[in-house]
């Protein structure tokens, strides 16, 4: 490739990026080039401000700059109803789309055998410990319709197991393949409202 020092570093960095390919990575790094040196300044500190800044909220694992984030300080917020999902861009998504009035539960990966992904232990017992000091009433399982959504579903079963508590999972209205984060707000809508219990309260 034929170009200088700096741009051969961007162009690399970008291409890292999920989803950008070389062409993708190209056009992003001439963007960038050609608009004013404060917006390549901007950037820069938006993003190193978040990665200083940002952290797991100690409850629900969502990012925050405060001690707890806003949906776990919000006295407002349904706390029977409890939303587990893989990431905290998930519950981004979620929450963009005004889908669930409770609150969230991030997971912070998948059970992904062939990618050598688990979940971190520590997680799914926080989720255990929540619902039982919560009283949660029903867990809803917000994971996308994949082989490893199902077996990441089957290791949330299993830290819940002997807890009276109903536990849905979102309906097949979302595409067999396809990604909460990518799905539209009448996907997830429809989703959300015709979830299907797959435990049951004793």
């Amino acid at each position: 490739m034929s170009s200088t020092g700096s741009l051969e570093r961007l162009l690399k960095l970008l291409f890292r990026l999920p989803g950008i390919g070389e062409k993708s990575a190209r056009r992003l790094a001439f963007f960038i080039l050609q608009q004013p040196p404060s917006f390549a300044q901007e950037l820069a500190e938006a993003i190193l401000s978040c990665r200083m800044n940002l952290h797991p909220c100690p409850e629900c694992g969502n990012l925050t700059e405060r001690e707890v984030c806003d949906i776990c300080a919000d006295p407002l917020r349904n706390r029977v109803s409890l939303c587990v999902v893989e990431t905290a861009e998930d519950l981004l998504v979620l929450e963009e789309h005004g889908i669930h009035q409770g609150i969230y539960h991030v997971l912070g990966g998948r059970v992904s055998p062939l990618d050598g992904e688990d979940i971190d232990p520590s997680s799914l017992d926080r989720l255990r410990r929540r619902v039982e000091e919560l009283g949660v009433r029903e867990i809803i399982l917000a994971l996308d319709p994949q082989v490893e959504g199902e077996l990441t579903a089957q290791s949330v079963l299993s830290a819940l197991s002997g807890l009276k508590v109903k536990i849905s999972r979102l309906s097949y209205g979302l595409p067999l393949g396809g990604s909460i984060s990518f799905a539209d707000r009448a996907t997830l809508h429809a989703a959300m409202e015709s979830r299907t219990t797959i435990k049951d309260e004793p």
